[in-house]
C-alpha cells in the first residue's frame, strides 16, 4: 500500500474550486445522485456559509485537497473524502480532529443509501438515534450520535 504525506489544515478560500470539485464528485459516488446547487454556488456556501457555524479542515497531499471536514464542538456537518483517496485514513484522521475538539458528543446526518458511510460511523463509535429526516437531496437519512468514552465514565460516576 502507497504511503501518503497528508497535511491537515485549516481550509483557505485558495482550495475553493478544489474543495467543491473533490465534494461534489465524492457525494455524486455516494448517492448516486448529481448535486443540486451550481458549482458557483457551493463555492459560495463554502465560503461564506458553512464558515459561520463550522470550523472547516482540509486533508492535503502535496497541495492537493484530498479531504474535508466541517463542524463544530456539537456536530459534524459535512465530511467528504476524495474518491480515489478512500480507505487510507483520511477520514479517521479528520473524524478525531472533530471528536478531540468536541463538547463529548457530536452528531451528523448520512444518507440512507450511503453503506459505506453508515460502515465508517459505526467503525468509529457512532449509534444511529433517528431515521427518516428532511434535506434537499430528498432521500432518506440517518442521525448518528457519537458520545465520547470519559463523558460515559464520568455519568456512571456519578
Amino acid at each position: 500500500m502507497k504511503q501518503y504525506k497528508i497535511r491537515i489544515t485549516p481550509y483557505s478560500t485558495k482550495y475553493a474550486e478544489q474543495t467543491v470539485d473533490m465534494w461534489r464528485d465524492s457525494k455524486e459516488q455516494a448517492i448516486c445522485q448529481k448535486e443540486t446547487h451550481d458549482f458557483e454556488n457551493h463555492v459560495y456556501f463554502l465560503n461564506h456559509i458553512l464558515p459561520e457555524q463550522f470550523q472547516i479542515d482540509l486533508a492535503l497531499i502535496d497541495e492537493e485537497v484530498v479531504g474535508m471536514i466541517a463542524y463544530n464542538d456539537s456536530e459534524i456537518s459535512q465530511l467528504y473524502i476524495h474518491i480515489e483517496y478512500q480507505g487510507i485514513g483520511i477520514g479517521r484522521t479528520l473524524l478525531d480532529k472533530a471528536k478531540a475538539q468536541s463538547s463529548g458528543k457530536l452528531t451528523l446526518y448520512t444518507f440512507e443509501v450511503n453503506e459505506k458511510a453508515q460502515r465508517f460511523y459505526e467503525n468509529h463509535g457512532f449509534k444511529i438515534i433517528s431515521r427518516g429526516h428532511k434535506n434537499e437531496e430528498i432521500l432518506p437519512d440517518i442521525k448518528y450520535e457519537w458520545i465520547s468514552k470519559n463523558d460515559v465514565i464520568d455519568k456512571t460516576e456519578k
